[in-house]
């Protein structure tokens, strides 16, 4: 079965496809660039209704457990956890990638430290990585009943809304995250966060070796000399976007570390999502490490 490779809005897909990394590992697949990373640069329906912008109630875990058009696809830790665990695929466990990620506010916005974010609406994707990194990030600062969020859709939403000051603070990353920087927003909050891989129920797992076998060589060339690949950032940006930013100035984004995740960091992930009301054991049906990773 051919396997199917979409990009993730980051740049490994690229490298290794530039390079003939996946062939060279004997991977039968295709290439769909305009999969992914297509949907990625469009834009929902969330411009304000009056002076609240519309609310989106579905993302990446809702995406992921309804499963995707491509056999391995990423998302933060916590959805993919979850998802894995309801049975939308299973959880690649030999590796997975860190993120940088920020909330940020307008550089002329009163906000200048984190405690100033107390009630104040942060826009995130729902059930996505700026959702969970957001929470953790704040309640270094904030007690519980102090972090508001707003669930403003994609990322390029909030980035976009972000731009027209249609709200006070939002919490973005990789490409949206170099953007606002580069644009002179002010980052408040550092919410890096981990992303990790979910494999389809249909996928050889041999398949998804060779595919992570050519990520780990396009990972090392970017550590070598990732100015020479930020160029693929354009292939990730809306139009809109790319008028107002250099991408030679960005960050190489996220970076995928070949370490397992363990069955200690899937149950500790777990026990801080139930904390917070953000999983549902009940809709489990993989409920364990060893049902829901790949090792």
């Amino acid at each position: 079965m051919t396997f199917r490779i979409q990009p993730h809005v980051r740049l490994q897909e690229w490298v290794a496809e530039e390079h003939g990394y996946f062939r060279e590992e004997g991977l039968d697949y295709e290439f769909d660039p305009a999969g992914f990373a297509g949907e990625a640069v469009t834009t929902a329906s969330v411009r304000p209704a009056g002076d609240v912008p519309v609310q989106i109630t579905s993302g990446a875990f809702e995406d992921m457990a309804k499963g995707r058009s491509c056999d391995v696809s990423s998302a933060c830790h916590w959805a993919v956890n979850a998802a894995a665990t309801a049975g939308g695929g299973r959880m690649w466990g030999k590796a997975y990638s860190v993120c940088p990620s920020a909330i940020f506010v307008a550089p002329e916005s009163g906000y200048q430290q984190p405690g100033d974010l107390a009630g104040v609406p942060v826009g995130v994707g729902y059930h996505s990585g700026s959702h969970y990194s957001a929470i953790e990030g704040l309640e270094q600062f904030l007690d519980r009943a102090q972090i508001e969020l707003s669930f403003i859709g994609r990322p390029y939403d909030r980035l976009r809304l972000m731009l027209e000051r249609q709200v006070q603070a939002v919490n973005v990353f990789g490409a949206q995250y170099y953007a606002l920087e580069q644009q002179g927003f002010r980052k408040l909050v550092d919410t890096t966060f981990m992303m990790g891989a979910m494999v389809s129920p249909d996928s050889d797992p041999q398949d998804a070796e060779k595919y992570f076998a050519a990520l780990r060589r396009a990972q090392r060339d970017i550590d070598l000399e990732p100015g020479r690949y930020k160029q693929y950032w354009l292939r990730e940006l809306p139009e809109d976007v790319q008028k107002i930013v250099d991408v030679r100035r960005f960050g190489p984004g996220e970076r995928i570390v070949f370490e397992p995740y363990t069955r200690e960091m899937f149950e500790r992930t777990h026990r801080w999502m139930q904390s917070w009301d953000l999983f549902d054991p009940d809709a489990a049906t993989h409920p364990g490490y060893s049902e829901a990773v790949l090792t």
